[in-house]
C-alpha cells in the first residue's frame, strides 16, 4: 500500500522521436541512362546546383550540336532575305518601271505618227501590245516585292524561330542527363554506381537539406490540453546520454491520427548543436504547468488511468474500497488526484491479489512512497 501525500509536481511528458533535417530529398534521373560518373559520397556537403550524378550524353550533345547548326542556318537564310532579297526586289520594280515608262513614250510616239500617216496602223498595235507586256511586268514586280517577298521572309522567320525552339529543347534534354542538387545540403545515402542504368523514378541518392534539424514526436491524444506552441522541454539523443539539450515546441498537427490515436508534435532547438545527426534516436521530456502542493499517487497505482472513469482500490475501515477518483496533472510516474482521495489514504497496488469488498489487514506499516527524482539526463 502507498499512502497519497502531498508533493510539488510539474506536469510532463515523455516520449521518443527522430531528428529530422528540414528536408529529406530523394533523387532520381528524368529519363533512363547510363552513369558515366557519380561525383559525391555519403556525408559530404553540396551546393545548390552541384552536379552530383552525371549520365551518358554523347548522343544528346550531337543533336544539340544539329540543331544549333540548324538555327545559324535559318538565321541566315533571314538575313539574306531582309539584306539582299529585298533590294532585289526593289531594282526590279524600279526596272519595270523604267520599262514602263519608255513603252508608254513609245505608244504616244507612234500614234502621231499614225495619225500623220507616217506609219501603218499596224505599227500602233505593236506599241499597245508592247504598252500592255510593261504594265504587266510593273505589276508583277510590284506585287513580288510587295507581297511575295513579305511571305517569304514570314516563313523564313518561322523557320528560325523553329530552330531556336528545337534548340533550347535540345539543350533542355541535355541538361536532365546531369542530376544536380536542389538545395544545399549533405548526402545521407549513395545508391547508384558508374556503369549502372539509371531508371526514371528509382531513388539514387537521399539529401538532407542543410539548416536547422527538428524532433518529430507521437503523442497520445490524451496529452493534447497540456499541449500548446513555445512548450520547453529537454531532449537527449540516444547516442550522447550525457548531452541534454533544450528544444522548444514548435509545431502541433492539425488532427489526430486516427489509426494511432496519437497526434504529431515537432521540437526544434533554438539553435544549431554540432553533434546531433539526421534520423538520430531522442527522448524528450516535455514541460508544462506545476503544482507546488499537490494531492499525489504513484500512477502505477491508479487503475484504468487511460480510461474516462479512472479508479483506485482504497483502504477504508480494514477493507479494500473501490474508489472513482478525477486526475488532474501528469508527472514523470505520479499523478495528481483532484476529487475522491484524502491525504496519507492508503491505496492498494494492483499488484496484490485484493478485491473490492474484501477485508485487508496491514503486516507492518508500509515503507513512505520515496520522492522522485528525475533521470540523469534531465537534472
Amino acid at each position: 500500500m502507498v499512502p497519497v501525500s502531498r508533493q510539488a509536481l510539474t506536469e510532463s511528458l515523455a516520449a521518443t522521436g527522430r531528428l529530422r533535417a528540414p528536408a529529406r530529398i530523394e533523387l532520381a534521373a528524368e529519363v533512363a541512362g547510363t552513369v558515366a560518373q557519380v561525383l559525391v559520397r555519403e556525408g559530404q556537403s553540396v551546393r545548390a546546383g552541384d552536379v552530383l550524378v552525371a549520365l551518358q550524353d554523347r548522343e544528346a550533345r550531337a543533336a544539340l550540336l544539329q540543331a544549333q547548326a540548324a538555327e545559324r542556318e535559318a538565321a541566315g537564310r533571314v538575313q539574306q532575305l531582309s539584306g539582299v532579297s529585298a533590294p532585289l526586289a526593289q531594282q526590279t520594280v524600279l526596272q519595270a518601271q523604267a520599262g514602263w515608262q519608255v513603252a508608254q513614250r513609245e505608244h504616244g510616239r507612234v500614234s502621231e505618227l499614225v495619225e500623220k500617216g507616217f506609219f501603218a496602223p499596224q505599227r500602233l498595235d505593236e506599241a499597245k501590245r508592247a504598252l500592255g507586256v510593261a504594265v504587266s511586268a510593273l505589276t508583277s514586280a510590284q506585287l513580288q516585292a510587295r507581297e511575295g517577298q513579305e511571305a517569304e521572309l514570314m516563313l523564313a522567320q518561322a523557320r528560325w524561330a523553329q530552330a531556336r525552339a528545337a534548340v533550347r529543347l535540345n539543350q533542355a534534354r541535355l541538361e536532365r542527363l546531369s542530376i544536380r542538387s536542389p538545395v544545399p545540403g549533405r548526402v545521407l545515402s549513395r545508391g547508384v554506381e558508374p556503369g549502372a542504368m539509371a531508371q526514371p523514378g528509382r531513388v539514387m541518392l537521399v539529401l538532407a537539406e542543410a539548416g536547422p534539424m527538428h524532433i518529430d514526436l507521437s503523442i497520445d491524444e490524451r496529452h493534447v490540453p497540456m499541449l500548446r506552441l513555445g512548450l520547453s522541454a529537454r531532449a537527449v539523443a540516444d547516442a550522447y546520454p550525457d548531452q541534454p539539450f533544450e528544444v522548444l515546441l514548435c509545431e502541433i498537427a492539425p488532427a489526430i491520427d486516427a489509426d494511432r490515436g496519437a497526434i504529431q508534435v515537432r521540437l526544434c532547438p533554438p539553435q544549431a548543436i554540432s553533434f546531433l545527426r539526421p534520423e538520430m534516436t531522442v527522448s524528450a521530456e516535455l514541460v508544462g504547468a506545476r503544482r507546488e502542493a499537490a494531492l499525489v499517487l504513484p500512477t502505477a497505482l491508479i487503475r484504468e488511468a487511460e480510461k474516462s472513469a479512472p479508479w483506485v482500490l482504497v483502504l477504508r475501515r480494514g477493507r479494500a474500497q473501490r474508489q472513482s477518483i478525477e486526475l488532474g496533472l501528469t508527472g514523470a510516474g505520479r499523478s495528481e488526484i483532484l476529487s475522491g482521495l484524502s491525504e496519507g489514504e492508503q491505496v492498494i497496488a494492483p499488484t496484490q491479489a485484493v478485491l473490492a469488498g474484501e477485508r485487508v489487514r496491514l503486516g507492518s506499516p508500509p515503507p513512505a512512497a520515496p520522492a522522485w527524482s528525475p533521470p540523469s539526463f534531465l537534472r
